[in-house]
């Protein structure tokens, strides 16, 4: 035991001796350099566990999909509305329209059922002053009814109906009665019947001063008389026809609103 003691006290005073001659500076070059990095700044400690097994950090901002903006709403396209009509051109009910006569019209000569016509000397216009029927419009009709007076200072009749207005080519329904009708009367004079009527007398005052007077005298002077009364009979009885010249007033009023909406021939 001593000797290996010795040894080792020899080996280490030899170390020694190198340690402090030459080898030092070897010994310096031979040291180990440290090689590990400066610890970080932060002094949260590290966590070499895996991610799935970390904690989920508080306040921790979750980090949202952006999705991609919806499309556009399909504009669709509309077919715009047709432009409203405008309104059919009319003539409120009750409306007088004066017209003028376009031939004469004769109880002598014309009949119920006869054709007239009438025209519009200036036009006829709507509430608002929009001209609907023009000057020179036609109104047609027909006599309802006609008769001369039966005896002077009677009335004779004239009854006319319009239904139709023409113009710019194209036919309209109006609906309308007579207000006015500027006619006038006029005698006949003594007709082949009036004279029958003053030989029917002359024969009654004949047979009459016959009687009265006995002889041919009386017989003449009654038939004077007679046939002068019958004269007055004649002239008291005859006809008085009614006229409506031609050019004279018709007045009409609307009993129905006149639209103008063209109608079939």
């Amino acid at each position: 035991m001593s000797d290996v003691r010795i040894r080792m006290s020899a080996v280490a005073a030899a170390l020694a001796l190198w340690a402090c001659g030459g080898g030092g500076e070897a010994a310096k070059q031979d040291q180990p350099r440290d090689l590990s990095l400066a610890p970080a700044e932060s002094t949260r400690a590290l966590n070499d566990r895996p991610a799935a097994d970390q904690p989920k950090q508080a306040n921790q901002p979750k980090t949202q999909t952006r999705r991609p903006p919806p499309p556009p709403p399909k504009t669709q396209t509309q077919t715009p509305p047709p432009p409203s009509r405008p309104a059919t051109p009319s003539v409120a009910e009750g409306t007088s329209i004066e017209l003028t006569a376009t031939d004469s019209l004769n109880s002598r000569r014309n009949k119920k059922g006869d054709m007239v016509t009438a025209t519009t000397p200036s036009p006829v216009k709507d509430a608002s002053g929009r001209d609907v029927i023009p000057a020179g419009a036609i109104f047609s009709g027909t006599i309802s009814d006609i008769a001369p007076a039966e005896h002077p200072g009677g009335q004779g009749r004239m009854v006319l109906t319009f239904s139709r207005v023409s113009f710019g080519g194209k036919n309209y329904s109006v609906q309308a009665r007579v207000d006015t009708l500027a006619t006038t009367m006029k005698g006949r004079g003594v007709t082949k019947g009036d004279a029958a009527k003053v030989g029917a007398g002359a024969v009654v005052g004949g047979i009459a001063g016959r009687l009265l007077g006995g002889n041919a005298k009386g017989t003449a002077i009654g038939a004077a008389a007679g046939a002068a009364a019958g004269v007055g009979l004649a002239a008291a009885t005859r006809d008085v026809d009614i006229i409506l010249p031609a050019g004279a007033l018709i007045r009409i009023i609307l009993t129905a609103e006149f639209k103008a909406e063209p109608i079939a021939d």
